[in-house]
């Protein structure tokens, strides 16, 4: 079955989230601050799915939870509960995206699933340089990735079977095990450059993406050219 349609995991495939997070918990919590970089984005990772996976809230609230909760890791104060909230918008973009994203909305349908707020998101679209035909947030359906809500309304919106759909993300914790569970082919962006751990939990489960590429612009090269065959 031919790929009709991209869905997109946004905060860590397309935005640099590690790096806006390490910024931004250096600004909110209190110094001396003597934690490392990887330590403290696996403190995020433990903290933010732990927040996440309870009654939902929307996620300026889990990020506020999640940097109380780094605080509590690194018995570091909290100087400003909203470093997080006001940061995310600025996150920097990768590179290679606005122009690739662009190419790629030429060629098919693209979707972004993001386990954020949409008003967050909304921030971060005006340099992301396209217009994404569906976009699916976490406070229009209540939910989080790993959940399979995001992917379930994605299909529903997208109107196309799940094998006719290919997500491109780099978590396999909250994007390629739901994808996969629902028949979705997956495409790997490895940012981590195959170190595992960062901001993002271990997957739950073994899960093998179909296709694996170091950045999005590789990506695309592969999946243009390659429209009209099976992925």
């Amino acid at each position: 079955m031919a790929v009709r349609a991209l869905t997109f995991d946004c905060y860590g495939t397309l935005v640099d989230w590690e790096r806006g997070l390490l910024r931004d918990l250096r600004a909110g919590l209190a110094e001396p601050l003597a934690a490392a970089d990887e330590e403290l984005l696996s403190w995020y990772a433990d903290a933010e799915s732990n927040a996440e996976s309870g009654v939902f809230r929307k996620y300026k609230d889990i990020l506020r939870v999640a940097l109380a909760g780094v605080g509590r890791r690194a018995g570091a104060d909290v100087r400003d509960p909203d470093a997080l909230v006001k940061g995310l918008p600025e996150w920097p973009v990768f590179p290679d995206v606005p122009h690739t994203l662009r190419a790629l909305s030429l060629n098919f349908r693209i979707c972004v699933v993001s386990n954020v707020d949409l008003d967050l998101f909304l921030q971060t679209q005006k340099r992301l340089g396209v217009a994404f035909h569906e976009i699916v947030t976490a406070d229009q359906i209540e939910s989080y990735k790993p959940q399979l809500k995001h992917f379930n309304e994605a299909i529903r919106r997208l109107a196309v079977a799940p094998d006719e759909i290919l997500h491109v993300a780099q978590s396999l914790y909250h994007d390629h095990v739901p994808a996969k569970t629902l028949g979705l082919r997956t495409a790997w962006i490895d940012r981590r450059g195959g170190r595992g751990g960062g901001a993002t939990p271990p997957p739950a489960s073994d899960v093998k993406p179909d296709l694996t590429f170091s950045s999005l612009a590789d990506f695309a090269r592969h999946i243009i050219p390659a429209r009209t065959r099976t992925c």
